[in-house]
């Protein structure tokens, strides 16, 4: 994909050209890719943890609900990744690895931009009719529909205000995760546990403080000109902030392996395997944004072939004993 420089976008260029004459055809196709940032779709991985741990996988159906959900997130929140390259494009342009961006580099003009983003909401919500054919019905659908605009009203709020605020800006993030979960045990009527939203949203915290950490490790000018919150927060801050959500994770997926001792011991708790692996990945995964090897965790999960096959291991362990072991138990708890 040819990129070119900054310095010779014109911003009122038509969407047909992007911003500039060589950001036609196939080029401009992979500049939309791009720009909606499918390799985060990992995130909506987290809609399917409420079904995965209430036995929700039985039934076409119920898949169809699953994969609603997950698209409907999926595609709003490339919408929202679309905004805020459109609102960050300035900022961009002085990040060492965000300017090559579609919007900040010039491939797509901020009116193709709107647009696109527009497509992408009303994919959304054809994601939300999906889940209207599942076992719950229109109820679900409506539930689902729900998080989904809360979510959105959410990465809105946070792209325009909450991300100037100290910590609000991480909880903003976080957040978001949380409402994805809701979502997913929303589409199939499963309720949530205590501890998964815990986890979930300490471990959210966990990578948001994490990649605020890695900007300051990777950035070669001012970190401010980055993000502007950064010039508030310190890396002794961020080192600790990483580190205390990262054990609350720890802490509290452990609480909930103790909790399920009962069903899952066979000699000794076999679900405690599973607390190997993730330990492994959270740590592995402070090292390298603290040596500024990655910006982002979410950059290292998708590149790190140590943290993949741990996070692989972790999912194998605990399908395994899940499934094997008390089939009733994971039909009870979400």
């Amino acid at each position: 994909m040819n990129e070119t420089s900054p310095h010779n976008t014109v911003e009122g260029e038509s969407a047909t050209t992007g911003a500039t004459g060589s950001a036609t055809g196939a080029s401009f196709v992979r500049a939309l890719i791009k720009l909606a940032r499918p390799h985060q779709w990992a995130k909506t991985g987290f809609v399917a943890l409420g079904p995965f741990y209430g036995g929700a996988f039985r039934t076409p159906e119920d898949w169809m609900a699953i994969i609603g959900a997950i698209a409907a997130f999926g595609f709003a929140a490339s919408a929202c990744y679309v905004l805020n390259d459109l609102s960050d494009r300035e900022a961009d342009r002085a990040h060492p690895r965000k300017r090559r961006r579609p919007i900040a580099s010039g491939l797509v003009s901020p009116r193709a931009a709107v647009v696109y983003a527009g497509v992408l909401y009303v994919l959304a919500c054809l994601g939300v009719g999906l889940v209207a054919l599942g076992p719950v019905g229109p109820v679900a659908a409506g539930w689902v529909g729900l998080a989904v605009g809360v979510y959105v009203l959410n990465v809105n709020l946070y792209t325009y205000v909450l991300k100037h605020s100290v910590m609000l800006d991480v909880v903003s993030l976080a957040i978001g995760f949380v409402l994805r979960v809701l979502g997913g045990c929303a589409a199939v009527a499963v309720e949530p546990s205590t501890w998964l939203l815990n986890v979930t949203f300490f471990l959210a915290m966990f990578l948001a403080f994490g990649k605020r950490l890695g900007e300051r490790r990777t950035a070669e000018g001012e970190v401010g000109a980055i993000r502007a919150v950064q010039t508030v927060y310190t890396s002794e801050l961020l080192r600790m902030s990483v580190v205390v959500t990262a054990v609350a994770t720890l802490l509290t997926y452990a609480a909930y392996v103790q909790e399920m001792a009962d069903q899952y011991t066979l000699g000794f708790n076999l679900l405690w395997l599973s607390i190997l692996p993730a330990t492994y990945a959270l740590l592995r995964c402070i090292v390298l944004v603290e040596r500024g090897v990655y910006d982002d965790p979410t950059e290292l999960a998708a590149r790190d072939r140590p943290f993949q096959l741990a996070a692989v291991l972790f999912a194998a362990i605990t399908f395994l004993v899940m499934s094997t072991m008390t089939p009733t138990a994971w039909q009870q708890h979400a």
